[in-house]
């Protein structure tokens, strides 16, 4: 495996990510500001995405490092970049709701490479290599081969900044409730990729997404047979904060429920 010291590296750091969260999850004694409206950051976010970069810069001290705590969202530096989330899904960490990840992902010349998410609660372990496959605890995971649209269940997230395409986003969810099985709503979107890469969900989308969100979760996908691609079914997905994912016909089934609740300009960034 070409990148299996890379693998091990993301292993350790969300193992020890994951002890750091969770002692504050145990005592509760953390603190918690507030990055934007309904945009959360606690200690257990910092401490944990120190310990990631420092065990990742110790192996790797010539590798970029683009984290949600201590990055600013631009554009992809030029060679190996570590995208990582410490806790995707703060708010729920934050109410004690136990669905929160560590994301951590490798990037090289622009693509994807490594992918880990580690459902902290769970201790559910996603991990994909580029070329080799995707696994949930060591175990081989696929999507999901069911191709109808009524019979799927869809995985989303609600937008908590961009309220302005609220309107919008109700009158999608709205058709996929009439359409689908059912929509959930577990509130991380590394874990919900994840979901679609096992084959729990058959789809997903949401729009006001950061790299960090999606970087990891989608090779995850990618490397389980699955598609992913930005709201006008193009790439632009990793810093378009728009995504679309599932096996090849859900997410044409999606991008056209989409197009049809959102004008041309709402598609992109």
């Amino acid at each position: 495996m070409k990148y299996s010291n890379e693998l091990a590296t993301a292993k350790k750091a969300a193992s020890e990510a994951s002890k750091i969260i969770q002692k504050y999850a145990s005592d509760q004694s953390f603190d918690i500001d507030l990055k934007g409206k309904n945009d959360l950051v606690t200690d257990a976010d910092v401490e944990s995405e120190q310990k990631i970069i420092q065990i990742l810069q110790q192996a790797f001290p010539d590798d970029h490092v683009l984290a949600e705590e201590s990055s600013a969202k631009s554009t992809l530096p030029a060679g190996r970049v570590w995208i990582i989330d410490p806790i995707d899904g703060t708010t729920n960490f934050a109410h004690k709701f136990p669905r929160y990840c560590v994301s951590i992902a490798l990037w090289e010349d622009q693509q994807p490479k490594v992918g880990l998410v580690l459902e902290v609660a769970s201790q559910e372990l996603f991990t994909a290599v580029k070329g080799e496959g995707a696994r949930l605890n060591g175990k081989e995971i696929q999507v999901s081969k069911n191709t109808d649209p009524s019979s799927s269940l869809i995985g989303t997230g609600f937008p908590y900044r961009s309220l302005h395409l609220v309107d919008n986003y109700l009158q999608l969810f709205k058709r996929m409730m009439d359409k689908t099985h059912g929509v959930r709503r577990p509130g991380t979107a590394a874990w919900d990729l994840c979901n679609v890469a096992c084959g729990r969900f058959e789809g997903f989308y949401e729009y006001g997404l950061s790299p960090w969100d999606v970087a990891a979760g989608s090779l995850i996908i990618q490397e389980a047979g699955g598609v992913v691609c930005d709201w006008e079914g193009g790439e632009n997905w990793l810093f378009g904060e728009r995504i679309v994912a599932g096996n090849s016909s859900l997410r044409d089934f999606l991008l056209k429920e989409i197009q049809d609740c959102f004008e041309p300009e709402q598609l992109r960034k």
